[in-house]
């Protein structure tokens, strides 16, 4: 893997999540904050994910996990996520 390559995924100033490839797959990056982290516990996200972020220490911007994305199969949490986060309060 090259070091410095990273995308960033944004919406209006707001970081939504962070990819990073590397081979054969993509490292995922999100932070949720306890609304969001709330909503993904009662979602139908995989429960690898919630385990994730259960164990994820708490701050103050957040729970944050990073995980890698190794097919295609993928896409449908990584998209439950974003919807997740951009959830209107």
């Amino acid at each position: 893997m090259a070091f410095g390559r990273i995308c960033l995924v944004q919406y209006e100033k707001r970081t939504l999540l962070y990819l990073t490839p590397d081979q054969g797959k993509v490292w995922v990056a999100i932070i949720l904050g306890e609304r969001a982290y709330n909503l993904a516990m009662s979602s139908s996200l995989p429960t690898a994910i919630k385990k994730m972020f259960t164990e994820a220490r708490p701050y103050a911007e957040g729970r944050g996990i990073r995980y890698s994305a190794n097919s295609l199969r993928a896409i449908p949490a990584i998209a439950k996520l974003v919807k997740i986060k951009t959830t209107p309060k």
